[in-house]
Formats: C-alpha cells, sequence, structure tokens
C-alpha cells in the first residue's frame, strides 16, 4: 500500500465484506469475505481469493469451476470496513451457474442468466 492507502476496518473475525462487480457492465456478481492473507493473495495474483467462514479457509475464486475473477481494480469504501473488487469474470460467478449471484429478486423471480449447469462443474462424489 502506498502513503496515501487507506487504513482498513476489519471486523472482529479479521474479515472484510467484498463486493465483486463486473468492471466492464458494472454488475454486481457476487459478495464474500476476505481477511488480509486473501487480500494479500489478491494482490499478488490479480485473482481473487476470499476468505470462506463456513470452512474457515482461504480460496481463489475459480479454482474448482475455472470460473475465475481477474480483478482490475481494488476500491475501500469512505469507513475502510468494505472493499470491492473490480474484476473480469470468466463464466458465471455463482455456484449455482448464474452469471450473478443476485439472479432473483425479494419475491423469487428469476431475473438473471444461468450460463453454466453445476452438475457438469462440481463433483459431488
Amino acid at each position: 500500500m502506498t502513503e496515501d492507502a487507506p487504513d482498513l476496518a476489519f471486523d472482529e473475525s479479521d474479515l472484510l465484506p467484498v463486493v465483486a462487480q463486473d468492471a466492464d457492465s458494472d454488475e454486481v456478481v457476487m459478495l464474500a469475505y476476505a481477511n488480509e492473507e486473501a487480500l494479500a493473495r489478491t494482490r499478488e495474483t490479480g485473482l481473487a481469493h476470499y476468505f470462506s467462514r463456513s470452512s474457515e479457509s482461504l480460496w481463489q475464486k475459480g479454482e474448482t469451476s475455472g470460473h475465475v475473477q481477474h480483478v482490475e481494480e481494488i476500491r475501500v469504501d469512505c469507513d475502510g470496513d468494505a472493499l470491492l473488487y473490480r474484476v473480469e469474470q470468466e463464466g458465471g460467478a455463482c455456484h449455482t451457474g448464474f452469471e450473478s449471484c443476485f439472479y432473483r429478486t425479494i419475491d423469487g423471480a428469476v431475473v438473471g442468466d444461468r450460463v453454466f449447469d453445476p452438475d457438469d462443474v462440481y463433483d459431488e462424489d
């Protein structure tokens, strides 16, 4: 980080929420969390890394599916307690096969596009 870099305000679990946004369309494709290691790996590799709260482990987006996120820019919100990854998304961002994790309305209407079949991508054995 540079001298002018904002201080980051990680929460009590040492995590920051990360919104991933398609750099071309500006569509929000997913929300995940990052710890310091995930952020460092993202900056080192240019590929989005996150921290899984359920498995308590670091993961690279697309590690299993091949649907990686190339991070073009990382932005920090005004309070330093959230990040925005502007990404080039390969394939779908959602593990359910949709282009974005935000593919349905609060009433359940599907408004997004399914771009892959998760059964073809994820081995459940």
